[in-house]
């Protein structure tokens, strides 16, 4: 993983579309039907296929969650992504339509009272969408903020409904090297897993993520289904979740797997706790030319501190 390095596309805050507008168009889109008839953006970004759960969107915002900064453009967040299983760089977005995210289905498996699999459609319909606005802060030293879409993970943990054996929940991502180049490199440990603890999976922060900007996802974000904890570094968001299962023992993720002195279980942002290679005092603030000082639990210890008390011991920060 490496330090961001200025590319020629990023714009000037000033340049940036004013977030009246980012917000206003989604509700023109919608009242001219073109959302669920996956047209294209402004600026030809992130068009989308026609959908099933495309009426499900735009949701209601849940006001409980507010940024202190303004919401990031789509032509912005959508053209510079992590996702290995398309590639290294961070422009992959284009490669990423090639994943299928119909039909797609979700094994929920493990301690649970019943072990099924269940196609995304089926679990939409059992859960309450709402928009949150949440900071991203990747462990590279950039962030970013957007308009996601989706319902509490606490949903999810009642959907599959773990035994009390249960402590840790284990999410996988899809395994499909025809169509994702980057799982041909063997020297990874596909497919891409990580985890969380079951508490940290019911506090009310933790996201499962369906869509954003007001319509379904868009594939180079994760679609159908990711997950967000907005005070951990991004490396912990599992995308294109395929599989969940609740185990007893703490899973290893996919970078603690590669470089377990670099990325640890935890992973909770912390500026005071560098990366081996870089410091974590500072980010960049995606697209402009600002960078900022960082903030412990990237700014929500209010709702996470307390999951970690008795924890000292543990590496948090990594």
């Amino acid at each position: 993983m490496n330090v961001i390095h200025r590319r020629g596309w990023e714009i000037p805050e000033r340049e940036a579309t004013p977030e009246e507008l980012v917000f206003n168009r989604r509700a023109l889109m919608k009242g001219a039907g073109l959302i669920g008839a996956g047209a294209m953006l402004p600026g030809g970004a992130l068009a989308q296929g026609a959908d099933p759960s495309a009426g499900l969107y735009p949701a209601p915002r849940n006001e409980r969650y507010r940024l202190d900064r303004p919401p990031h453009t789509e032509d912005v967040t959508g053209k510079y992504n992590n996702f290995y299983e398309f590639g290294s760089t961070k422009f992959i977005w284009d490669a990423a339509q090639k994943l299928q995210t119909r039909p797609w289905t979700i094994k929920f498996d493990g301690l649970v009272e019943k072990p099924r699999e269940v196609d995304i459609d089926t679990l939409l319909k059992a859960v309450k969408l709402e928009e949150r606005l949440y900071r991203l802060r990747c462990v590279e030293a950039w962030s970013m903020t957007i308009p996601w879409t989706g319902f509490p993970m606490k949903q999810l943990l009642d959907f599959a409904k773990p035994l009390s054996g249960a402590k840790y929940v284990r999410m996988e991502t899809f395994l499909e090297p025809k169509i994702a180049p980057g799982q041909r490199q063997t020297w990874f440990p596909w497919p891409f897993v990580d985890g969380c603890t079951i508490e940290e999976a019911a506090n009310e922060l933790a996201f499962m993520v369906t869509g954003a900007y007001g319509k379904p996802l868009a594939k180079q974000f994760g679609a159908p289904l990711r997950v967000h904890m907005p005070w951990k570094y991004g490396f912990k968001a599992v995308k294109s979740i395929t599989r969940v299962s609740f185990v007893a023992e703490r899973p290893k993720g996919f970078w603690e797997a590669l470089q377990p002195a670099e990325y640890g279980f935890w992973a909770n942002v912390n500026p005071a706790v560098d990366h081996p290679r870089w410091s974590q005092a500072t980010e960049e603030v995606l697209g402009t030319r600002d960078r900022i000082p960082t903030v412990l639990f990237n700014g929500y210890g209010e709702f996470v501190a307390d999951l970690y008390k008795g924890l000292e011991k543990e590496k948090l920060w990594m």
